[in-house]
């Protein structure tokens, strides 16, 4: 049974802030090794907060679990800052989830 636990995946920098909360992180570094770690923490936390620069390069990975109810999976900037990534992929949830954008009215 999954236990309601929230997890950080990115770099170094950004879990350290994470960390001082008393989050669970986990540093991950290249592609592989965040690809590897997300598919263990998905058997065990409801929610993965993952750096943006880091779900661009798993996005494929990711979008498997768009499907299911848990993990919620949701990119963070990073500690380079914001690409975009995460608010537009919350965009595209709400969209498809209400049928219409009602966060920007684009």
């Amino acid at each position: 049974m999954r236990k309601e636990k929230i997890a950080v995946l990115g770099d170094s920098d950004i879990t350290l802030a994470f960390k001082a909360i008393g989050m669970d992180v986990f540093n991950a570094n290249s592609v592989g090794e965040a690809s590897e770690k997300l598919k263990l923490l998905a058997r065990n936390y409801s929610v993965i907060f993952i750096t943006e620069d880091l779900a661009i390069q798993i996005e494929e990975q990711i979008a498997k679990f768009k499907s299911r109810t848990y993990p919620a999976i949701i990119p963070i900037p990073s500690s380079k800052g914001s690409t975009g990534y995460g608010i537009e992929n919350i965009k595209k949830d709400v969209e498809r989830a209400v049928g219409t954008d009602i966060l920007f009215n684009d």
